[in-house]
């Protein structure tokens, strides 16, 4: 199963950059063989300023076709590793295709496109910066597939 990161914003050269480039690649390598990957991402940016309804448009377009719909947000439910990882093997074990992550601007995510989630998920109850949050997705994404192959990586 394809993996599709879809954010908001352009993610520069720097230190949250290097971290995303890291954990996609070991995500990668570690889920290959498990039918999970490769992981792409897809930055949209809305230059008219046309607010979450333009990024929401942006984002649908990024979004392949059939697939499983995951939208980070800070109403979403909060998963623990396991159970992301489980939703993971579920989807894929389902036959979806692809899955797609999505991550909104500054304001969050267009509430057409949370109305037509799979899933909605949240990294707690506190809000964090959009860049902030695709490092933490990447890693999650890494992790769950570490947990998937038995991996010691996670530590219970």
């Amino acid at each position: 199963m394809r993996l599709h990161l879809c954010a908001v914003g352009r993610l520069r050269s720097g230190p949250e950059r290097d971290l995303v480039d890291d954990y996609l690649q070991r995500l990668d390598r570690t889920g290959r063989p498990l039918g999970l990957g490769p992981a792409t991402e897809h930055e949209v940016e809305d230059k008219k300023g046309g607010g979450k309804a333009a990024e929401g448009a942006l984002l649908s377009r990024a979004i392949p076709d059939g697939a499983a719909l995951c939208v980070l947000d800070e109403r979403g439910k909060t998963l623990s590793s396991p159970e992301l990882a489980d939703m993971l093997a579920r989807w894929r074990d389902g036959g979806r295709q692809d899955a797609a992550f999505v991550i909104g601007g500054a304001d969050g995510v267009d509430p057409g496109l949370r109305d037509r989630a799979d899933l909605a998920v949240s990294f707690g109850r506190m809000v964090w910066p959009h860049m902030l949050v695709r490092v933490m997705l990447a890693e999650q994404l890494y992790r769950a597939a570490t947990i998937l192959a038995g991996s010691p990586y996670h530590r219970v």
